[in-house]
């Protein structure tokens, strides 16, 4: 059973939900380590002092936020929770907003949240409200020693978290690098991408989403682990098309 990762409280109006917090995804990502290529020992990162040249105990290093070029102002992890004010055990509800308004693009990481022994009325309460409505509840709590806007929605059973990025952390279309429209897509065109588009719908369904490239990299060691020598696949660069509508009409007879 995953164990929780906080303990605290939704608050909104006077209604306050005792809940916990669990993280929501398991990361599957294939992990590597340094070695060393002459005998396959592990590599050691240790701690140096660029000054004195030399290695430094772990209980002698502290945080610092440089305020000028090689000027640090040393700070206590203490003196930053106090900074954070007391949201470290609640999330203050600042509004409700639909679930539909918030584009994916500011969500950042997903939890789940579960109800504590004495919080399972309000946290059924909440659960059944947002879930009615199609609303989710939009506040700010302190995790892991940072700030975070959270929005938090019913899914299936429980509650969702995501912690969501702030507007100011997302880069500005206007800013990349593109090349400009030379001119707009033909009506033809856009009604034969929207019938391939129709073609190609189904329900979607998470579980058939799994990651092939880990599945391709795990095999690959296992070969080579035995022995067998890894040479790349040769793939084909994709080419855009000359002619838009010939490769709308093609796809379409495929689908």
């Amino acid at each position: 059973m995953p164990r929780s990762l906080w303990n605290g409280t939704i608050a909104f109006g006077a209604v306050a939900v005792p809940v916990k917090l669990y993280s929501a995804v398991a990361a599957k990502t294939v992990h590597f380590h340094e070695v060393h290529l002459a005998d396959g020992a592990r590599i050691e990162h240790r701690p140096f002092c660029s000054k004195e040249d030399k290695e430094v105990p772990r209980d002698e290093i502290v945080k610092g936020y440089e305020v000028r070029e090689g000027r640090y102002v040393v700070v206590q992890q203490a003196e930053i929770d106090a900074a954070g004010g007391t949201r470290s055990r609640i999330i203050d509800v600042e509004r409700f907003v639909a679930v539909a308004d918030i584009d994916p693009v500011f969500y950042d990481k997903a939890y789940f949240v579960g109800s504590q022994d004495d919080g399972a009325d309000a946290y059924r309460l909440l659960h059944a409200a947002l879930a009615r409505t199609g609303r989710a509840a939009i506040g700010r709590f302190t995790f892991h020693h940072r700030e975070y806007v959270a929005a938090i929605r019913a899914y299936d059973d429980v509650l969702a978290l995501h912690t969501m990025r702030f507007a100011d952390e997302l880069v500005g279309a206007k800013d990349l690098d593109v090349p400009k429209l030379s001119r707009k897509p033909g009506a033809r065109e856009v009604e034969m991408a929207g019938s391939l588009i129709a073609s190609m719908h189904e329900p979607f369904r998470p579980e058939k989403l799994h990651d092939e490239y880990r599945e391709a990299v795990l095999a690959a060691i296992e070969r080579k682990a035995e022995g067998e020598d890894i040479a790349p696949p040769e793939e084909p660069e994709p080419e855009p098309p000359d002619d838009l509508l010939a490769a709308l009409q093609a796809s379409l007879g495929k689908a």
